[in-house]
C-alpha cells in the first residue's frame, strides 16, 4: 500500500466513525425528546439524521443514492425553514444565552443536523478529503463535550423546564 492509499483509508475510517458517533448522538437526542410537549416533531427531526448518518457510517457511498439524497434534501429543506423561524424568534426576543432557552436548544440541535447533512452531501462520490474529515471530527466532538458539560454542571440546567431535566 502506498502512503496515499493509507491516508485515504485512514480518512475514510475517521469519516465512518464520525458518522456512527453522530448517529448515536442524534439517536440520543431523539430519545430525550420523549418528555417534550411537541415530541413527535423533534423525534422525527433528530431520528431522520440518525438513520441517515448510520447509513453513511456503514456504507459511505450511500450518499450518492437517490433515496438517501431525496430524504436528506427534504430534511434540510424543512429544517432550514424551522431554523429560520427559531432564529428569528431568538433575534426578535434578543436572547443571547441560547442554551438556557428551549428555542435556543432547538435551534442549535436542528442547526447541527443541517450542518452535518450538508457535510455528508456527496461525500461518497470520491475520496473523503482532509478538510471534510477535520470538520467532521471537530463537529462530532462538540455536541458530546457540550452535553457532558451541561450534565456535569447541574446549576446550568437549573432554569430548564422539567421535561428537559428528566429524560437522562
Amino acid at each position: 500500500m502506498t502512503m496515499g492509499e493509507i491516508k485515504t483509508q485512514f480518512s475514510l475510517t475517521i469519516w465512518k466513525v464520525c458518522n456512527l458517533c453522530m448517529s448515536l448522538f442524534f439517536a440520543l437526542a431523539t430519545y430525550v425528546q420523549i418528555n417534550d410537549p411537541d415530541a413527535g416533531m423533534w423525534m422525527v427531526g433528530y431520528g431522520v439524521p440518525a438513520v441517515l448518518c448510520l447509513l453513511v457510517g456503514l456504507k459511505p457511498h450511500v450518499t450518492e443514492s437517490l433515496p438517501w439524497r431525496r430524504l436528506a434534501d427534504l430534511h434540510v429543506l424543512i429544517s432550514t425553514a424551522v431554523v429560520s423561524m427559531l432564529g428569528w424568534t431568538l433575534y426578535k426576543e434578543k436572547i443571547t444565552n441560547i442554551f438556557q432557552q428551549e428555542e435556543g436548544r432547538e435551534f442549535s440541535g436542528l442547526m447541527l443536523t443541517l450542518v452535518w447533512l450538508l457535510l455528508c452531501r456527496h461525500s461518497g462520490s470520491g475520496p473523503v478529503g482532509m478538510l471534510r474529515v477535520s470538520a467532521a471530527a471537530a463537529i462530532t466532538a462538540f455536541p458530546f463535550i457540550a452535553w457532558l458539560y451541561y450534565y456535569i454542571n447541574k446549576e446550568l440546567r437549573s432554569n430548564w423546564p422539567s421535561h428537559c431535566k428528566t429524560a437522562i
